[in-house]
């Protein structure tokens, strides 16, 4: 009951978050690099950020049944995805939610770190590890494998001259 929960703004306060909102900001998605509370100032442009669930689930990971139920609300923030924009999948449980809301086949669109999947209309799926303390700790996911993966995403918005929305 800390971060998200506890702030309204998903990844705030979280450990997570630390790398989230750093690069976010190095690509100019974020006001600051770091958010402690809702009214801490922190501002997204041109950048949303929902969860594949809206529920706090046991251990932190949502069951299959749990994803079902909330799919229809990330359905609903991703219909809003303008032409040329970005979805930035963090970890294989979002990937494959995302892909179930954008009514895409999982078997053409597997997961792997820093992969793109065209989702339409000129609307790009990036993959990445779920930038969480167990990533970081391990260097499954490092800083600049993070890094890279926001880049690809800025650039797709930027090349496809999207200035609102990824």
């Amino acid at each position: 009951m800390h971060g998200a929960n506890a702030s309204g703004r998903p990844f705030t306060g979280d450990f997570a978050g630390l790398l989230l909102y750093a690069t976010l900001h190095a690509h100019g998605f974020s006001s600051q690099p770091h958010g402690a509370s809702s009214d801490d100032g922190l501002v997204l442009h041109d950048c949303r950020i929902t969860n594949a669930v809206k529920c706090l689930p046991p251990d932190n990971r949502p069951s299959p049944a749990e994803m079902r139920a909330c799919n229809g609300y990330l359905a609903a923030d991703l219909a809003r995805l303008p032409a040329g924009g970005a979805v930035l999948a963090l970890g294989r449980l979002a990937h494959s939610a995302a892909l179930r809301a954008l009514a895409q086949r999982p078997a053409a669109h597997p997961f792997a770190h820093g992969a793109r999947h065209p989702i339409g209309r000129g609307r790009v799926l990036f993959d990445s590890y779920h930038c969480s303390r167990y990533n970081t700790s391990t260097r499954r996911l490092t800083p600049a494998m993070f890094e890279s993966v926001v880049a690809a995403a800025a650039g797709h918005v930027r090349d496809a001259g999207r200035t609102d929305g990824t």
